[in-house]
């Protein structure tokens, strides 16, 4: 199917994603690093509030709440990266400097046990929200500041697109190694005869498991820690392949006019601030 799209698209007059994009460096460094960070946020995303629930033995709305150190610092953060576009036009080495805090947060998560304090999690989730923080928007300003006025629409949409899939392959990959590690390690780790009282994988819900035997318990929350915190230290490679495409983005100075010469009534050239260009 994605030979046949790009053979299509190569032949239509309006394509849906013109392959022209493709030529422009800045693009396809910008939107793989977008795809490699999707992956790796939205993989952490899918069952970062499970295992809370699962390990920690909180409710649902406490496991919600306890994203709020990485939302809170991806906001934080996305905000004072913004304002810093806006004052200085640089750009470039805030996404790399997330793709720092990306690597380090994924590692640390990858660290974790079973036993361990909920507030180390949080901080650790705090670490990957100011790397996202310090990524995401830029990536897409960059591509935002390579096209005319007229192809901005089309790239940043492509943009978004990659980074969708990259969300996609993130929350299936992740759930399905991690289903089968976890089945694995239950198969190896229960007593001989506790599958009856654990029933299937579909019973393994928290409320079910904080209500088994202390022994059981204690063998299904370290089995669920230890078939899902590894998969993080294999997702670090998508941090530091995303820090090494981002070293060569080419950083072309920030627009600071709209021309909107070009397919106007008027050749009339219209101010716009920067602020808005970065936001």
């Amino acid at each position: 199917m994605g030979v046949a799209f790009v053979m299509i698209e190569r032949r239509a007059s309006e394509p849906v994603m013109p392959l022209s994009l493709f030529k422009e460096r800045n693009f396809v460094l910008t939107t793989g690093a977008g795809l490699l960070t999707g992956i790796a946020m939205f993989g952490t995303l899918a069952y970062m509030p499970t295992y809370l629930q699962m390990v920690a033995g909180v409710s649902a709305t406490k496991a919600g709440l306890l994203m709020i150190p990485m939302m809170g610092c991806m906001l934080i953060t996305s905000v004072v990266s913004g304002r810093m576009v806006t004052k200085t036009g640089r750009y470039k080495h805030l996404p790399i400097i997330g793709a720092v805090f990306l690597g380090a947060a994924l590692y640390l998560l990858s660290t974790m046990t079973w036993d361990h304090a909920v507030w180390i999690t949080c901080v650790y989730l705090g670490l990957m929200g100011i790397g996202l923080g310090l990524t995401m928007q830029i990536l897409v300003l960059v591509v935002q500041n390579t096209f005319p006025i007229r192809m901005v629409g089309t790239a940043t949409a492509s943009n978004n697109y990659f980074r969708q899939i990259g969300a996609s392959l993130g929350a299936a990959v992740v759930g399905s190694v991690f289903t089968n590690r976890l089945i694995d390690l239950l198969g190896e780790r229960l007593p001989a005869g506790a599958a009856g009282a654990t029933g299937d994988m579909n019973s393994l819900t928290p409320e079910a498991v904080s209500r088994l035997p202390q022994q059981i318990h204690d063998v299904i929350v370290s089995s669920y820690n230890d078939a899902l915190t590894p998969i993080y230290l294999w997702m670090v490679p998508l941090a530091i392949g995303s820090l090494i495409l981002l070293t060569f983005v080419k950083e072309a100075p920030l627009a600071t006019r709209i021309d909107r010469s070009e397919g106007a009534s008027d050749a009339a050239t219209v101010e716009a601030s920067v602020e808005a260009v970065a936001h």
